[in-house]
């Protein structure tokens, strides 16, 4: 899936969002049907160069840490064809078959065939481990009435935001962005950090990984106890082309023998993991 990171949008839809990658099969394990489509000699990745924490051309990403494990399993090598992932970049990649799978892609997307979820996470509050927001749980808590709030625009928090009448105080950063030079996520940690925010809203898998490189302790609560607007949390599959079952059993296959490993990459970068019951997946 994707999700509106700070630089697109994956969303179950957003950044949340994340980078791409393709995969391929041994030829054994292809038939007729899909052969001419998934390739058999490499785990093919296309993955955007500068999208931290998903990926990175420096291979520093989960989702380059979860394509090494998947071409590990596979016995194949993995390649990468770089490209940013915004607009066009499902039918520039996947859809000219440079790639046989996008490692995050929101669950339900129609560009997609979706494989089973491997995660679950949510939009998360920041704020200082130290602040008086201690214990808070959603967005119209009436202490957040006159707090500073950074937000990435046209996200789902800051539709709640706006419901709730926090806007007048908020601090919008670009949602799309050229990553190279600009990381909008990393300044709402910053200045949350350094108090010119009081808190801040991010996809969980970007707020976690860089508020636990905060030198500042910063509390992360998972908003799953919305009241109003569109939902938080969402579902991460791996995205592949339509009419390709093998290769869908064989990533779904992947996913159900492996997800203890899985976890355990996403924990080490910070991803809060949420059950089927919302409640925190601990460590």
């Amino acid at each position: 899936m994707r999700i509106r990171s700070a630089k697109k949008l994956s969303l179950p839809g957003c950044c949340f969002l994340t980078a791409a990658v393709a995969v391929f099969v041994a030829p054994a394990q292809v038939s007729a049907q899909t052969s001419d489509l998934v390739d058999r000699t490499a785990l093919r990745v296309c993955a955007d160069p500068a999208n931290m924490p998903f990926s990175s051309r420096e291979e520093t990403g989960y989702e380059n840490k979860l394509a090494d494990l998947l071409g590990e399993k596979l016995g194949l090598p993995v390649t990468y064809t770089w490209f940013p992932q915004a607009t066009g970049f499902v039918r520039r990649t996947l859809r000219l078959r440079k790639c046989d799978v996008i490692i995050g892609y929101a669950q339900g997307h129609e560009l997609v065939q979706n494989t089973n979820h491997y995660f679950r996470s949510a939009y998360v509050l920041l704020h200082r481990k130290d602040s008086d927001l201690k214990g808070i749980v959603n967005l119209d808590d009436p202490r957040l009435a006159d707090k500073k709030i950074g937000v990435i625009a046209g996200t789902p928090p800051a539709t709640v935001m706006a419901l709730n009448g926090l806007l007048k105080n908020a601090k919008p950063y670009q949602l799309v962005v050229d990553r190279r030079y600009s990381s909008p996520a990393e300044d709402i940690i910053s200045e949350i950090a350094t108090g010119k925010l009081d808190a801040g809203l991010l996809w969980g898998p970007i707020g976690g990984y860089y508020a636990k490189q905060s030198d500042t302790p910063i509390t992360i609560v998972p908003l799953v106890k919305e009241t109003k607007g569109p939902r938080m949390s969402y579902r991460i599959t791996m995205g592949l082309r339509p009419l390709e079952p093998d290769w869908k059993h064989q990533l779904n296959d992947f996913i159900k023998d492996n997800q203890a490993e899985i976890d355990k990459i996403l924990f080490d970068f910070g991803v809060p993991l949420l059950d089927e019951k919302d409640q925190l997946i601990e460590q």
